[in-house]
């Protein structure tokens, strides 16, 4: 089993960047697929971004372009760099592992969820 703590979320102006951070607990992180999905008031949690255990990442079409996700095993951490931020990219973001191979990209995928952290886009 594997805790999950989101961090780095805040207030920002549009056009502007925020890197969040997902720590993990335990010592197999590197067996972990890992995936960002966020959450806006009034939708559904939708897709973000997802990186397997070998590096490999995809993007929603939305993100791709300004959003990086990364991993560092040796930390046990998950990064989102986002950048060139947009008002439409306002939600709760969550992290979350997955125990199968390859990029996951559909909630149903995962098995660990963090409990979010808050991004706010302003004009």
């Amino acid at each position: 089993q594997v805790q999950l703590v989101e961090s780095g979320g805040g207030l920002v102006q549009a056009g502007g960047s925020l890197r969040l951070s997902c720590a993990a607990s335990g010592r197999t992180f590197s067996s972990y697929a890992m995936g960002w999905f966020r959450q806006a008031p009034g939708k559904e949690r939708e897709f973000v971004a997802a990186i397997g255990r070998s590096g490999g990442t995809y993007y929603a079409d939305s993100v791709k372009g300004r959003f990086t996700i990364s991993r560092d095993n040796a930390k046990n951490t998950v990064y989102l760099q986002m950048n060139s931020l947009k008002l439409e990219d306002t939600a709760a973001y969550y992290c979350a592992a997955s125990i199968w191979v390859g990029v996951i990209r559909t909630q149903s995928g995962y098995d660990y969820w963090g409990q979010g952290t808050q991004v706010t886009v302003s004009s």
